[in-house]
């Protein structure tokens, strides 16, 4: 708590002061608060499990300098310790016609990553969101080619929470990512990617676990691999969005190969989601940027007076297959209704059925099904 004190008096009047002491200098401020409800049930287990937590709490700093140097630096309290998410610095218009960016930063992997977790449609991402990190610590080149294709591309190190690698202990990981916008006219938006990420692993290790896209829940699918020389991600996504209507699909294969004295030298793994999304009251899906994704809704009414906001249903299934590894199958089935008050104010409640089959360790099927809420404020 004396950290995040500390860090609001010392942000705020520094904005204060460069705004209006120095034109050259642009500094913006703000910050997100994500609190959590649930209720689930997990297996054979009859009595509900409830729980409740600040999923985010972010304080952020954003700006340029001279007009061709930006910077942002983004700061989590939620877990009780202090967590850097991004902290990076960029050259805008290089030699190379695009950006040069330094820091801890998301990788271009998966479009749901990318899109901030302010702006995406249901309060967890899908499950293929696991088989790999969001951020690391390295440097990225991105580009945009006309209003159609993006291309983004760098080499990241395996970070901790402070974005640091001071061990080395996985080698550099490459990871690229090519976007086109096939359409983008007032009534429809069509976009397509395809990204992949070849990681070295010179610690021999690379594991996960997922729980149902349910924070609060448990961790249903729990996987470690040995002797890994390599994986390599390969991901391709699509969204569309007309007028009120959105859907959106990713697919991701995660092979995993093992060094040449193993039984079994490479592994595939799978994953996959597809989402639907329809605005009761009208509003369409914004479409920011291919390395950001979406962006904000903005209600016609706000909530108050006459207004009652923007009601929003959507629906996902999503999938992550680790047969071939033998350590099983994770489904997930999600129902739920977006409220926007305004802009910056949202409430979400998901309904999430999730159903873990052909686990050696247990060899049954274990089902876990959560009744979530969430508000959510940023500024």
């Amino acid at each position: 708590m004396k950290k995040l004190i500390f860090i609001i008096i010392f942000i705020i009047p520094s904005v204060t002061y460069l705004n209006a002491q120095q034109s050259d200098i642009e500094m913006k401020f703000g910050g997100r608060i994500m609190y959590d409800m649930s209720a689930w049930n997990s297996g054979d287990n009859s009595d509900n499990s409830y729980g409740s937590e600040f999923r985010r709490v972010r304080l952020y700093n954003s700006g340029s300098i001279y007009g061709n140097v930006k910077y942002k630096l983004q700061l989590d309290f939620a877990a009780g310790n202090l967590s850097y998410k991004d902290v990076f610095m960029e050259l805008s218009e290089p030699l190379l016609n695009g950006n040069i960016r330094i820091g801890h930063f998301k990788e271009p992997l998966r479009l749901e990553a990318l899109t901030s977790s302010k702006y995406i449609t249901f309060m967890e991402r899908a499950l293929p969101i696991a088989f790999a990190p969001e951020r690391n610590t390295g440097i990225m080149y991105h580009t945009t080619i006309g209003d159609k294709i993006s291309l983004q591309a760098g080499g990241f190190l395996e970070a901790n929470s402070y974005g640091n690698d001071k061990e080395l202990t996985n080698k550099l990981n490459i990871t690229s990512r090519l976007t086109y916008l096939v359409m983008n006219n007032e009534d429809n938006l069509l976009h397509i990617g395809v990204a992949n990420s070849m990681r070295d692993n010179s610690a021999n290790t690379y594991g996960f676990s997922s729980r149902a896209e349910n924070h609060l829940g448990t961790k249903l699918l729990q996987s470690e691999f040995t002797g890994v020389e390599q994986t390599n991600i390969l991901g391709t996504e699509i969204a569309y969005v007309r007028n009120r209507l959105s859907l959106q699909g990713e697919y991701l294969r995660t092979t995993v190969s093992l060094s040449p004295e193993y039984y079994s030298s490479e592994y595939e793994l799978n994953g996959y989601y597809g989402q639907v999304s329809y605005f009761l009251t009208g509003e369409s899906r914004p479409y920011k940027s291919s390395y950001t994704g979406f962006s904000r809704v903005k209600p016609k009414n706000n909530y108050g007076s006459n207004g009652k906001g923007a009601i929003e249903l959507v629906a996902r299934i999503s999938k992550m297959d680790l047969s071939n590894a033998g350590m099983g199958i994770l489904d997930s089935k999600t129902i739920g209704v977006n409220w926007y008050l305004n802009p910056n104010t949202r409430v979400m409640f998901n309904y999430v059925m999730g159903e873990l089959s052909e686990s050696d360790e247990f060899g049954i099927t274990t089902q876990e099904n959560s009744l979530m809420m969430r508000v959510q404020l940023d500024f």
